[in-house]
């Protein structure tokens, strides 16, 4: 089962979803780490790397929904360490 940590941004972003929003990160989320299982992103779910932050990933999990995450040292040998960035619109990549 991977890990996750996230970042006082994340935490702030996350209050700012209304209910539709949260609801629709936590089923791409629950999605997100059945793929990092399966080794494997299941289809539909996006997950790339940012060009302008390297290191830095992004998460599309609605239209207009974006999470931003980088992996840290695993703290369970053989798990990802994921460490969630930031969460909201297309407005958060002005700092990823």
């Amino acid at each position: 089962m991977p890990t996750f940590d996230v970042a006082e941004r994340f935490v702030r972003d996350l209050t700012q979803l209304d209910t539709r929003q949260r609801r629709a990160f936590d089923r791409a989320v629950s999605r997100f780490v059945a793929g990092l299982k399966a080794g494997q992103m299941p289809p539909g779910l996006r997950v790339k790397g940012l060009q302008a932050a390297p290191g830095v990933f992004e998460l599309t999990w609605a239209p207009d929904g974006q999470a931003t995450f980088s992996y840290g040292a695993p703290v369970v040998e053989g798990q990802a360490h994921v460490v969630w960035r930031r969460v909201g619109t297309h407005a958060i990549f002005g700092m990823p």
